[in-house]
């Protein structure tokens, strides 16, 4: 691990290589608060899939070059997620069109083995993609399906709630690493044991979670994972991560001339060569941000650094919102009110003005955010907020000026 103190991120020469934070629209700077529901892309990656769709398009298994580089360029895209997730092998990472679609194709093959009077769990904390597609998979099984709590007070999951769901029936949980809506952090290691306890699967939704944090599947412990790379600075690409006997062991809806194999019977018709070849570079980019030469250090050793600059400059700006946010009784923050136990994404009420209003007056003003329930479904009904939140998500290009900006203007809404 590496010792504090440590170099800050250079803010500036980081947002250079973003093409998004360097126009004006109208006039005006944009500012993007939008992150959790897409993060913006640098340079390098849009180089990188140019590159590859005006040099290389091809299809596997052609006995030519752009073939050759094709299956190359997606076997180093394999190994690069794998070391950005900690997987064991490349074999346990697949790609898909998203996160959802991942998801909903995993659910189905699981589910190919639950009986009837077999029970899972969903999370309300979660985003409905894992939660709609194992409840309906469980419909066709006629499977039982509970529902984990939220902790309103934190804005996460309700741990104890769920562990009194668990039981000998359980096959399968599904949760969260990280509420898209409110940035509280879920523990899932806790989970995994208790999981594991019971002789289920845990399957976790690592969307949110990526753009922040440093992950490591082997030491979560958790069976399947799912996370786009969208939200950490890439193409629109899904990506699972299983544990080889697992993707070995089920079997998923596929076409019967495509491999039997794992990773790749799971991965359904021609895949976005482009996306792997952007994915590869977003993980470079991530690895960029350590400041360590890539010819001198390991991919690992240099995320890990890269992780922890990122964390502590978005603990920043964290901690520089919140005291904004303590200026103005008139807000109301759902979930954790520190810098500690969350990612940098906010979700707001106001006893002045609706979500939508917020959102709206912002967007004239070339700030972007979002307003609604993010179809975190349940967690927005257990929080009590029936025209949802105004959500205000920093990623580590944002700065503190951005968050000036963004409650000057809520200042000035006219009343």
């Amino acid at each position: 691990m590496w010792t504090f103190p440590m170099q800050a991120l250079d803010i500036a020469v980081l947002r250079g290589q973003f093409p998004a934070l360097n126009q004006l629209v109208e006039g005006k700077a944009p500012i993007f608060f939008d992150g959790p529901g897409g993060a913006q892309v640098p340079h390098a990656v849009l180089a990188a899939m140019t590159d590859y769709l005006g040099h290389f398009n091809a299809n596997l298994g052609g006995p030519f070059f752009s073939a050759r580089v094709t299956e190359q360029q997606a076997l180093r895209a394999r190994l690069a997620v794998a070391t950005l997730l900690g997987a064991e092998r490349a074999e346990e990472i697949v790609f898909g069109a998203n996160f959802t679609t991942l998801t909903f194709a995993l659910s189905r093959a699981l589910a190919r083995e639950w009986q009837a009077g077999d029970e899972i769990i969903v999370s309300a904390l979660d985003h409905y993609s894992n939660v709609s597609s194992w409840q309906q998979a469980a419909a066709d099984r006629g499977v039982v399906v509970h529902q984990a709590r939220v902790d309103v007070a934190t804005g996460g999951l309700d741990y104890e709630h769920l562990f009194s769901l668990l039981g000998p029936k359980t096959r399968l949980v599904a949760v969260t690493a990280a509420s898209n809506t409110t940035g509280t952090l879920v523990d899932i290691p806790r989970i995994a044991d208790a999981v594991h306890g019971v002789g289920a699967l845990l399957y976790v939704d690592a969307v949110h979670f990526v753009p922040h944090e440093r992950i490591d599947v082997q030491a979560w412990d958790c069976d399947f994972l799912g996370c786009s790379a969208y939200k950490f600075f890439g193409p629109h690409l899904g990506i699972l991560y299983g544990k080889h006997r697992h993707l070995a062991h089920f079997t998923p809806y596929k076409v019967e001339p495509a491999k039997n194999v794992a990773p790749y019977k799971w991965e359904t018709g021609t895949q976005s060569w482009e996306a792997l070849a952007g994915v590869e570079a977003t993980v470079e980019y991530l690895a960029s941000l350590s400041g360590l030469d890539g010819t001198e250090h390991e991919l690992e050793a240099r995320l890990d650094l890269a992780f922890a600059r990122s964390q502590a400059h978005e603990r920043l700006l964290s901690e520089h919102l919140l005291a904004k946010l303590a200026e103005r009784p008139w807000f109301t923050l759902h979930g954790i009110h520190n810098s500690l136990g969350r990612t940098p994404t906010f979700a707001l009420t106001s006893n002045r003005y609706t979500p939508a209003e917020m959102a709206e007056f912002l967007g004239q003003h070339q700030v972007c955010s979002w307003a609604g329930h993010f179809y975190a479904l349940a967690l927005v009904e257990q929080l009590g907020v029936s025209d949802g939140v105004l959500r205000i998500g920093c990623m580590h290009y944002n700065t503190s000026a951005e968050i000036d900006r963004l409650f000057a203007l809520l200042d000035d809404m006219p009343h």
